[in-house]
């Protein structure tokens, strides 16, 4: 079921109030009441004129507990209008794929472009019987008008001869001794199983709207439209450091060290949310070297994981600060995850840091990363999905929690176990991830549930 004004469609992408129908459906679910353009969350106080807080400085070893977590909808908000679609270009059909339109589809002529058998049988001319003369394939075209009584083979698709008014199917008819053709069904009326021009769309019609996702059924929309190249909005370069002196590489976990379990999970997922090229790298626990990546990077988007908090070892929050970069999320009021950050680097990029454990990751990705990649690459807002809760939530006091769920035939969302933010076990087999209300929620109520974006992968 989708929410009430939930709609694919490309994104607004203007600073300010610009709302998606996704943020507004999970808003108002998770906050319980309505809310859209003339309503929006405040900002928390001391935020700027787009309700991100100013840049807040992060000395080495600095408790973080001074960060202003925003509310949920907010940062994701402010994450969808922190960049606009990137340039355009002109692809070859099969390089589009994956790509969001960055105009209009719109058709080069009628389609079809001429009258079309729908049926193999005969091309007839006026009430029968008929008599039959040549044939006509697909792919070719006869030239000579056909005259009452007369009828012609047709095969699917052929292009129907002139004065022909109605194809006869071939189960339906029937050459007697004396070569006539009868209609065994009664006769075929005017246009019957005929395909007239511009059936499916006249020219200059629009087929799709900018901001369309290109999937292999656009491709034989647009082939079928004459369309040898499309005009896409060109897919964001992303930039993967995976943060950590514990992580390991390879075998079992043991001895106080653990596996990479993001350096796997990031670079596809990224890709089939919209990223063009990801590269992936590990960095040791060390500001220098983080800096020294952060600064040389030309991606269009930075995604960091670990060091978002205030530990001992946790050297974004001070890197950003010696880099002039600006903080536009810093903290978001969301379990599992909410030590999270979005900044916009001095070079024009953007940096998404992400917490360390893999859950809270996850999180993280669906809360900033998911609308700033749509914004960048063009592409549409996904339908948020409404379900009603199999079983209780338990909620945090003041926070959005965001729960793996499956969905079953009716459409019902029931909570995983596994969902603390180290366990991976939970969401490895979700559907999607519910949006759980401060406080909680009971079975039976209505929850909007987020996709992952794994189906596309």
């Amino acid at each position: 079921m989708n929410l009430p004004g939930a709609a694919g469609g490309a994104r607004d992408t203007g600073a300010g109030d610009a709302v998606d129908d996704e943020l507004d459906a999970a808003l108002a679910l998770a906050n319980g009441r309505a809310v859209g353009r003339h309503g929006p969350v405040q900002p928390p106080s001391g935020g700027g004129p787009d309700g991100a807080p100013p840049p807040l400085p992060h000395p080495h070893g600095a408790s973080h507990s001074g960060r202003h977590d925003l509310p949920w909808p907010r940062a994701r908000r402010i994450a969808g209008s922190a960049a606009g679609p990137l340039g355009r270009l002109a692809l070859p059909l099969d390089a589009a794929l994956g790509h969001a339109l960055a105009e209009p589809l719109t058709a080069l002529t009628d389609l079809p472009s001429f009258d079309t058998s729908a049926m193999d049988g005969w091309a007839v001319a006026g009430p029968g019987p008929w008599r039959t003369e040549g044939s006509v394939l697909a792919g070719q075209r006869s030239t000579t008008a056909l005259l009452d009584g007369h009828a012609t083979v047709i095969a699917t698709g052929a292009a129907l001869p002139p004065g022909a008014t109605a194809v006869l199917r071939r189960e339906h008819g029937r050459i007697t001794a004396d070569g006539l053709l009868h209609a065994t069904r009664g006769g075929p009326g005017p246009g019957q199983d005929v395909r007239p021009r511009g059936q499916e769309c006249r020219g200059g019609d629009e087929l799709l709207a900018a901001g369309a996702l290109v999937t292999p059924a656009v491709l034989g929309l647009a082939a079928a439209a004459g369309y040898d190249e499309l005009t896409v909005t060109a897919r964001p370069s992303v930039e993967v450091l995976v943060l950590g002196d514990e992580l390991l590489d390879a075998g079992a976990p043991g001895a106080g060290r653990v596996r990479d379990a993001l350096g796997p999970l990031l670079p596809g997922w990224l890709t089939a949310l919209g990223a063009g090229t990801v590269s992936a790298r590990r960095l040791k626990d060390d500001a220098c070297l983080l800096q020294d990546a952060v600064t040389a990077s030309t991606a269009d988007l930075v995604v960091t994981t670990g060091g978002t908090a205030g530990g001992p070892v946790d050297f974004v929050h001070p890197v950003l600060e010696r880099i002039g970069a600006r903080l536009l999320v810093d903290g978001v009021a969301v379990r599992p995850g909410h030590p999270m950050l979005l900044a916009e680097l001095p070079g024009g990029g953007r940096l998404v840091g992400l917490p360390g454990n893999p859950l809270a990751a996850v999180s993280g990705v669906l809360t900033l990363a998911v609308p700033l990649l749509r914004a960048l690459a063009g592409r549409p807002a996904p339908v948020a999905y409404e379900a009603r809760l199999t079983g209780d939530v338990h909620g945090h006091p003041t926070d959005t929690r965001l729960v793996p769920v499956v969905l079953d035939e009716e459409s019902q969302a029931a909570p995983l176990h596994f969902s603390g933010p180290a366990m991976l076990r939970g969401i490895a087999a979700a559907d999607g991830m519910a949006v759980v209300p401060p406080g909680g929620a009971v079975k039976g109520d209505r929850t909007a549930v987020l996709e992952t974006g794994w189906g596309r992968l």
